[in-house]
């Protein structure tokens, strides 16, 4: 296998004490068509920081919401991932883009607003925001990208990232596969649908794979989730995964992971993996909150997940 040879990035050229502000320039609904979820796609432009030429693909910034919770603190930063490539959003590098799920929850028979989140979300394009970072050294798509094969798995937001990159490869006349698995609950939810479906038509080494989890059914009757496509297209994956070149990136809900891992130990493919502790022969008898005791990612898999 060729080297994985991650670049070297800046960390932390602002921060929370010292942060710098940047300008909204668009900010729109990132979903295909009207969802009961409220993602939008926020872009700044950096002209005139030191962000410009220094923030990787995969790498995040972090967001501080102006004013103060109820003890009378400053809000809380938040990280956000950065969704356009290393080039910048459309070509451009002053400008960059995030993507944002308004956190809109009950608790307590009480509605609760995420401060961050919903404060991006009603941003207009003039408006300023303090940003921090950027921040994330491993989370990257290596010098030599063009030399490996990518199966990139994400859930919700976890798309930002990816949306990034899979633009940045193809920029780059990227002659190798590269497959995204996206869930999402519902159709409405799919996040960038009608780019990574031109994609799909037009790339042949490009696979985009959603899979929608309370809609649809497999054969047997149950859900499809990231994990499930291991086996449901094992005829695209299997000969992708047992490649030497080949990389896994994950992002999104914390937990997702686990299902991958077990479908790719399942299926034999433990170079992926890291074997800590002896398995049980039943793989679904490793206890949940032990799982990473059992088995950790290799150095041929990226995780990020919340």
């Amino acid at each position: 296998m060729s080297e994985i040879k991650l670049p070297e990035v800046e960390l932390n050229i602002y921060s929370k004490k010292e942060p710098v502000e940047v300008t909204v320039v668009e900010n729109h609904v990132a979903t295909k068509d009207s969802s009961p979820n409220f993602v939008r796609h926020i872009t700044f432009d950096i002209s005139g920081t030191e962000l410009v030429d220094n923030i990787k693909v995969g790498q995040s910034l972090g967001v501080l919401p102006p004013g103060k919770d109820e003890r009378g603190r400053p809000h809380k930063l938040r990280l956000y991932s950065v969704s356009s490539p290393s080039s910048g959003e459309k070509g451009k590098k002053h400008l960059i883009s995030t993507t944002v799920k308004r956190t809109v929850e009950e608790l307590e028979s009480k509605i609760y607003l995420g401060v961050a989140s919903n404060y991006l979300a009603d941003l207009k394009p003039g408006d300023k925001v303090k940003v921090t970072g950027p921040s994330g050294r491993r989370f990257l798509l290596p010098e030599n990208a063009k030399d490996f094969n990518y199966i990139f798995f994400a859930t919700g937001t976890g798309i930002a990232p990816f949306r990034g990159m899979i633009q940045e490869l193809f920029e780059q006349d990227y002659q190798n596969e590269c497959v995204l698995v996206f869930g999402c609950p519902y159709r409405t939810d799919l996040l960038y649908a009608d780019f990574f479906e031109e994609m799909d038509q037009n790339k042949i080494k490009f696979h985009y794979l959603p899979c929608i989890s309370r809609e649809d059914r497999r054969e047997d009757g149950s859900k499809y989730y990231v994990q499930t496509m291991l086996d449901e297209r094992n005829d695209l994956l299997a000969p992708i995964l047992a490649k030497d070149n080949t990389l896994i990136y994950i992002c999104g809900m914390k937990g997702m992971e686990t299902g991958i891992y077990l479908q790719l130990l399942s299926q034999g493919f433990k170079d992926y993996l890291e074997i800590r502790k002896e398995l049980p022969e039943n793989l679904n008898d490793i206890p949940k909150d032990k799982f990473k005791r059992f088995i950790k990612p290799s150095v041929r898999v990226f995780e990020e997940v919340y």
